[in-house]
C-alpha cells in the first residue's frame, strides 16, 4: 500500500482514510529509521510509554503531590 500526501507550511499532513481505517488508531508512533518514516498504531497509550519506565520504581502520585507542596512551602519561606 503506498500513498502520497503533502507537507503543508505548518509540518502537517493528512494520512489517506485507507491508512487510517488499515491503522485503526487515532494515535500513532512516528519512527525514523535511515531516512525512512515509519508510523505504528498505538493502542494503547500507558503501554507505548512504557519503554520509558523500565527500570524505574514508580512513586506513588500521593508522595509526590506531597514533596511538591513541601517544595512550595519552603520556596515561600525563602
Amino acid at each position: 500500500m503506498s500513498f502520497t500526501a503533502t507537507i503543508t507550511s505548518k509540518g502537517q499532513i493528512t494520512i489517506p482514510r485507507e491508512i487510517r481505517n488499515f491503522l485503526d488508531s487515532r494515535t500513532v508512533e512516528i519512527e525514523v529509521v535511515n531516512r525512512e518514516v515509519r508510523i505504528r498504531p498505538i493502542r494503547n497509550v500507558a503501554g507505548a510509554l512504557a519503554k520509558y519506565a523500565e527500570g524505574k520504581q514508580v512513586e506513588p502520585l500521593s508522595e509526590i503531590r506531597d514533596k511538591v507542596w513541601e517544595e512550595v512551602a519552603s520556596d515561600r519561606k525563602s
